[in-house]
């Protein structure tokens, strides 16, 4: 991976969302004397002076990582969804084009609809069913449509350092409840970002383009990856399995967005198996409380 990042390291590379969980993992990976770190307060997606902001920063490789990322939020706020997923993904491919950078667009797993029961592939039609979906989707649209010499990455159930998601999340609610309820009729691709990022660096390298899943491998329910969770923290723990609509969230959630891994693999690239990935996670982030156990 050093030799990777030095191939790489005379670039000039811009990343929004810089203060995310995932933008985190790219700019420790990347390297930070690389990255033009570009995040909310001061950069916001919305703002009518996006575009000339990238402009200004001249940079030779764009990675777009910033979004809306609230399913639930997005059905609330389906303007602004729109306005952060949609119409700021417009600005930044429009000033890739003007500076002939290269781009790389985080997508989701989420434009699809769940109704398949085989991994989908880069080809399968997108059909979103909620409103965070649609405008990653569209997102996915303006890229594609503006003439960027681009790569668009889906991944799905991201988690790692710095941020909100189900791991942390799980992890909180394990060292204070005695039963969790999860839901069991969803299926994906649990992600860490430290290995998306990874893959990331190297797909730059290879200089990859068009669309490609990437995720870890396997795939499990929600309550799965809740137990596994639970378990790698040391805790006895009531996890109990719910179905989607006993969990009552405001967005649809597709029953199942398990992405293909054929591309990645075809291209050389094998990320580990989510279980194991889970565990360096935990590891790092979690030391056990003996008296919990």
């Amino acid at each position: 991976m050093l030799a990777l990042i030095r191939s790489i390291a005379d670039m000039r590379i811009l990343l929004t969302g810089a203060n995310g969980q995932l933008g985190r993992a790219l700019c420790k990976t990347f390297g930070y004397e690389s990255v033009i770190p570009k995040d909310l307060p001061d950069f916001d997606l919305t703002h009518p002076n996006v575009e000339e902001e990238i402009i200004e920063s001249a940079p030779d490789l764009i990675i777009h990582a910033g979004a809306y990322t609230d399913v639930d939020g997005a059905e609330r706020e389906p303007d602004l969804a729109m306005a952060v997923n949609t119409k700021g993904t417009e600005s930044i491919a429009r000033a890739a084009v003007r500076l002939g950078s290269r781009l790389i667009y985080i997508s989701t797993d989420y434009v699809f609809d769940g109704m398949q029961h085989i991994p989908y592939r880069e080809d399968d039609r997108p059909c979103p069913i909620n409103r965070y979906g649609l405008s990653k989707w569209k997102g996915e649209q303006a890229v594609l449509t503006s003439g960027v010499r681009a790569l668009i990455i889906r991944t799905a159930w991201l988690y790692g350092r710095g941020g909100k998601n189900f791991v942390t999340s799980i992890m909180r609610a394990a060292q204070s409840e005695p039963v969790l309820k999860v839901v069991s009729d969803q299926f994906g691709c649990p992600t860490y970002t430290e290995d998306l990022a990874s893959a990331v660096v190297s797909l730059v390298e290879k200089d990859v383009e068009g669309v490609i899943h990437v995720t870890n491998r396997g795939q499990c329910t929600w309550y799965e990856f809740a137990q596994a969770i639970v378990r790698e923290m040391g805790f006895d723990r009531c996890v109990i399995p719910i179905s989607t609509e006993q969990a009552g969230r405001l967005a649809k959630r597709p029953p199942y967005s398990v992405l293909s891994s054929d591309r990645l693999v075809s291209l050389g690239f094998v990320l580990p198996n989510w279980s194991l990935s889970l565990k360096r996670f935990i590891k790092s982030a979690y030391t056990p409380l003996r008296a919990s156990r």
